[in-house]
């Protein structure tokens, strides 16, 4: 549990009443993610509170007993978010002039400047001033602490949609010398973790954005073939889908991948949960449970061997049909949290459905900020028909990652936070040791899930030996 964003969540429940306050106490002893995403936050003493530094969060965890699993987010590349204006970096391929929402120079184009070096400079401050020090505070903690890392956000999929060669007219900021910074940044972090007891997924972006499998635009099938040339599959365990997104989670997998897309899979169970419309667009991936299903079959094709898992962010797609546009991803209103990590998952190939992005903090902020002053890291898709403080009546949103209370109300008001039993285990608080000082009390036993029913036939349910074993040889091969 995220002590910091137990405290910010106070700040908003003091503010509450009624449901949204009720909701909102049952949220404050849920896991969630920490994000490091600028270099002072990985030791003590820069000017944060400990328990904002990997350090400081990890010297807490392992006065657990047992101590209790850390995820981090690695998130500071070079020329970062090199699609969105956002959520631009601290490390910069080429620096120019400060304008506040970064040091990196500019192109004409107001986003990151190609230059003829290929981000060495950038590679090597990454190396040695983020990762480096990230990775020698983690191995530090083999055998005391589990640690998990979700590795750089939006990145490798930015290099499949979002290169200048694929979008010449709408060119921002994603060239060769970035992809170079994200590939040999993000193969060098693996390799570097790699070295400790730590768990990576690496993210994978969501089947609205890479769930296209089809022969004549396969970007799933290029994703996996991006990752088959980094030659990092046998590091990591697998991929991060939704990140700081909406994407429905899905109910029940598909007999193959692509039976939804189009007009295929009419009827079928697995082709609901759709509130993107992605079917029509022959999207094989319109919720996450058959993004994954397709994901997975790209890189088993693309890397022989590889048999990833996956984390599914469900921190704010609790009313994934709020948007008007899918395609508007900056402090939609109306959105909901989602689902309270658990382990207890739709497919065995999920290891987690987890609170990756922080629910409450802005995704960024409006041209005027709450404070009257000017938002230096502008992005109009922050004033998009969809983002709160795009309407008048309207609070303004702050900078990326700043608490947003009004935003924080409206996905408590909007929550679906999924399975009870989960739910009532993280508001009666999970306990870092017991009261004697020794172990904590282990975690209750899980209900077990029920068998599935027989549908209406002559045997009206009942289950003989016979149907028993067919059932169970069914179950399996599936």
């Amino acid at each position: 549990m995220n002590p910091s964003y137990k405290d910010l969540l106070q700040s908003s429940i003091d503010k509450a009443d009624g449901q949204i306050k009720e909701t909102m106490k049952k949220m404050q002893n849920v896991p969630s993610a920490f994000w490091i995403d600028i270099k002072s936050k990985i030791r003590k003493g820069n000017g944060h509170p400990d328990l904002s530094t990997v350090e400081g969060i990890l010297e807490d965890a392992a006065k657990c007993d047992p101590p209790h699993l850390v995820v981090f987010i690695v998130y500071d590349l070079p020329n970062r978010d090199c699609w969105a204006l956002a959520s631009n970096g601290e490390i910069c391929c080429h620096y120019g002039k400060d304008v506040g929402r970064t040091k990196c120079k500019m192109g004409s184009n107001g986003f990151y400047e190609e230059g003829a070096t290929q981000c060495e400079d950038g590679l090597k401050e990454y190396r040695e001033t983020y990762i480096d020090p990230f990775a020698e505070v983690v191995k530090s903690y083999d055998g005391k602490v589990p640690i998990v890392l979700i590795l750089e956000p939006d990145s490798l999929p930015n290099m499949i949609t979002n290169m200048k060669d694929s979008r010449p007219t709408e060119f921002r900021g994603c060239h060769d010398e970035t992809k170079r910074a994200y590939m040999e940044g993000i193969k060098y972090a693996v390799d570097k973790f790699a070295e400790s007891d730590a768990v990576m997924y690496l993210d994978a972006g969501h089947g609205g954005w890479l769930g296209w499998a089809n022969k004549e635009d396969d970007q799933t099938g290029k994703f996996a073939e991006l990752i088959g040339s980094m030659n990092i599959a046998s590091k990591i365990r697998g991929f991060a889908t939704n990140v700081a997104n909406y994407q429905p989670i899905g109910k029940t997998v598909c007999p193959e991948p692509g039976t939804c897309r189009g007009y295929l899979g009419d009827g079928h169970p697995c082709c609901e949960d759709d509130p993107c419309g992605l079917r029509d667009a022959w999207n094989w991936g319109h919720n996450e449970l058959n993004y994954i299903d397709v994901l997975d079959a790209r890189m088993r094709q693309a890397i022989p061997g590889f048999e990833p898992k996956f984390v599914i962010d469900t921190g704010r797609n609790g009313n994934p049909s709020a948007r008007t546009d899918c395609g508007n991803w900056c402090n939609p209103r109306d959105n909901g949290i989602g689902h309270v990590p658990m382990t207890k998952t739709p497919d065995a190939r999920i290891d987690a459905l987890y609170w990756l992005k922080t629910p409450g903090e802005s995704d960024g902020c409006t041209e005027i900020l709450p404070d009257g002053g000017k938002c230096a890291r502008f992005d109009a898709m922050c004033e998009s028909s969809d983002s709160i403080g795009g309407r008048a009546s309207e609070p303004r949103a702050p900078e990326a990652g700043l608490w947003f209370d009004y935003q924080i109300q409206q996905l408590a008001a909007n929550a679906d936070l999924g399975d009870a039993w989960w739910v009532d285990l993280y508001q009666s608080g999970l306990q870092c040791r017991g009261t004697d000082g020794g172990c904590a009390p282990p975690l209750p036993t899980m209900p077990p899930t029920p068998e599935p029913t027989l549908p209406p036939g002559k045997c009206e349910g009942n289950r003989s030996e016979e149907h028993t074993s067919e059932l169970q040889s069914l179950t399996s091969s599936r």
